[in-house]
């Protein structure tokens, strides 16, 4: 529980900081829908999946499904940042759903462009996630302190990842290249 280990003191700039990543948020506010190109999307009934309708080179889509990947253990890693941190300041409370808010929607843009761009097998992506999720998350660190920085530094690697990424990625898709920008700012 953090209220042992973090000086109340705190509490005043937490919100501050809080309130300032809100109103940042706020002005830009966006919604995956905006980002991907649904022009591509066909029926995967009518058009059964093909792995020559792939036009991403391997290593960018293996990229793609990793970050998915780290995105879709959500529900654990906001599990266990809700029990490290019960009975703390609220204001972390609030941040955590914001967060959670956040990285829902990277995961639903990633998940959504990878399928309606035909980039994998939808039935190989579906059993990835799955053993994703059922796998479960067993953190390493277990006192508040050490969640703050590994999530921060998940968080920062994260950035550097997409951008990264978005580099290679702009050669083969602006539009993708686009998207993984636009999560590096969140």
């Amino acid at each position: 529980m953090l209220t042992n280990d973090l000086d109340f003191r705190l509490e005043p700039r937490l919100k501050e900081l809080y309130e300032q990543h809100k109103i940042r948020a706020q002005k830009i506010d966006w919604g995956y829908h905006e980002f991907l190109p649904w022009d591509k999307g066909m029926d995967f009934k009518r058009v059964p999946w093909d792995e020559r309708q792939v036009t991403l080179p391997s290593g960018v889509i293996t990229a793609i499904e990793t970050a998915l990947l780290t995105e879709v253990n959500l529900p654990w890693f906001t599990t266990y940042l809700s029990a490290t941190f019960k009975g703390s300041l609220s204001v972390i409370t609030d941040f955590i759903h914001t967060w959670t808010s956040e990285e829902d929607q990277h995961s639903n843009l990633l998940e959504t462009y990878l399928l309606l761009t035909r980039s994998v097998n939808p039935k190989r992506l579906h059993e990835l996630r799955k053993s994703v999720v059922e796998g479960g998350f067993e953190p390493d660190f277990h006192t508040p302190i050490e969640a703050m920085t590994y999530t921060t530094l998940q968080e920062l690697a994260t950035m550097v990842f997409y951008n990264n990424v978005a580099k290679v990625a702009s050669k083969h898709d602006p539009d993708l290249a686009t998207l993984l920008r636009r999560l590096a700012k969140d």
